[in-house]
């Protein structure tokens, strides 16, 4: 579970670093959160510095000396800091589908706070393949025909995330350059969902892994599409006096073998 964690980080990363970004002489005034919460798994919470306008980095530096606790609203625990702005809780039975947990510290003497549900699981989730080969030379027509078809039951129309994680990165791809591995698509709402030859540049195999995700996350990947260096904007979140993304969601995975 680790690793879907971590590519779900690197699918924020750019929407939030679009975060409209301040004077050097205001930076650090709100902090950058990230938190994703999967039931029945441990749970870590990140906090970084705001970054200044001339900051080219992704994000601020991370933010060490924070008391964290989270609440159900029957328990509230205390997070641990592991090493320098990252916040864990180890007990994996803390985190339930269907409980709303709330985040509390204070940062600069401002209470900042966030709260988020745990969706139900999503169900029936199906591929229509398992094992295809990728397309090395096509036409556009060819890039753009149905690869797999990917199901899934959404009878209370949650929002969903798909997440390719290529686990033979380092596999040749015949078309050549720095091509990306892996990749996420953002389907909203629907039950099935037709994935392309195109995105599949590498051969191997890949963990293609359903979110099921809150409407905070799929706000934050919506108006990131929407974002350029003319309009710095800071994207929606649901951090109260901060920025970023404290949020629940529930994953599950089918393999793919995607042949040469």
């Amino acid at each position: 579970m680790v690793h879907k964690l971590q590519l779900l980080f690197l699918v924020l990363v750019i929407a939030i670093s679009s975060c409209k970004k301040v004077t050097p002489t205001t930076a650090g005034d709100r902090p950058v959160v990230i938190g994703y919460l999967l039931a029945n798994h441990p749970l870590m919470v990140k906090v970084y510095q705001q970054k200044a306008f001339n900051d080219t980095a992704a994000y601020g530096p991370l933010v060490g000396g924070l008391q964290l606790q989270i609440s159900n609203g029957q328990q509230t625990v205390s997070l641990t800091e592991t090493k320098t702005g990252n916040y864990t809780y180890s007990d994996s039975t803390f985190l339930q589908t269907g409980k709303t947990y709330t985040l509390q510290f204070t940062y600069t003497s401002i209470a900042v706070s966030a709260t988020t549900t745990i969706p139900a699981k999503t169900s029936g989730y199906t591929a229509s393949t398992t094992a295809f080969a990728r397309l090395s030379v096509a036409t556009p027509d060819q890039y753009a025909a149905t690869a797999v078809r990917f199901s899934w039951n959404n009878p209370d129309s949650l929002y969903h995330v798909l997440v390719f994680k290529n686990d033979d990165a380092n596999t040749y791809a015949s078309a050549g350059g720095n091509l990306p591995s892996n990749f996420s698509i953002d389907v909203k709402k629907v039950e099935t969902y037709d994935v392309t030859y195109r995105p599949f540049k590498y051969a191997g195999f890949y963990n293609a892994i359903l979110f099921t995700v809150n409407k905070e996350y799929s706000d934050i990947l919506t108006t990131n599409t929407n974002t350029s260096s003319q309009n710095l904007t800071n994207p929606p979140g649901n951090i109260q006096n901060g920025y970023g993304i404290f949020t629940g969601m529930q994953a599950d995975t089918i393999r793919l073998n995607v042949a040469n």
